[in-house]
């Protein structure tokens, strides 16, 4: 289903593209590159200048180099573009403080911990908040999705379409299937 026709007419301002890509490098490891563009659709004033329309006001990106644990080995960010050429960039190397962490365990967490307000750039670090999931999606390229392993399936209960006791696990996952009990049903 698509979203409904906007109730009155409208003008676009803004746009924010977020794009991340995972990666399988030849050593073994994994690169997930992900990058957050700002642009507007007219000329943006802003105190460092005039950024025209179409010119990006945010052009951030990071990069996690990962294990097949999670484990984040490597961390890099860059700033192309950023109202405050000069100061926005600075932070970039602040974020090698990733390395050692886990993806899956108590990242976004330490994360924010670690660059909440002004111990980080804003974009970067909302960027950063994408990439366990973009994991778990480059991680599922490699995996045959079936119902045959002796361990319940990473992806069951992990939204509202795969619950255990719905009826996507009922048709896709069978053995995993779980009916609720008179008192669950009773409280959903």
């Amino acid at each position: 289903m698509a979203l409904p026709e906007p109730a009155a007419p409208r003008r676009r301002l803004h746009t924010r593209r977020i794009e991340a890509e995972g990666y399988l490098r030849d050593d073994g490891l994994f690169d997930l590159d992900a990058t957050l563009v700002d642009l507007k659709d007219a000329d943006y004033e802003i105190l460092s200048g005039v950024r025209p329309a179409g010119t990006p006001v945010h052009e951030m990106r990071v990069r996690l180099t990962i294990d097949r644990h999670f484990n984040v080995l490597d961390a890099v960010a860059d700033t192309a573009w950023a109202p405050y050429t000069g100061y926005c960039e600075t932070i970039a190397p602040a974020y090698r403080q990733l390395i050692g962490l886990n993806l899956f365990q108590g990242f976004r967490k330490a994360m924010m911990e670690r660059f909440a307000e002004v111990k980080g750039c804003t974009h970067v670090t909302e960027l950063l908040l994408t990439l366990p999931t973009v994991a778990l999606q480059t991680f599922a390229t490699l995996v045959r999705e079936d119902d045959s392993g002796d361990r319940k399936p990473y992806q069951l209960d992990r939204c509202h379409a795969l619950d255990s006791s719905g009826a996507a696990a009922r048709k896709y996952y069978p053995r995993w299937y779980r009916p609720r009990s008179a008192a669950e049903s009773e409280n959903t």
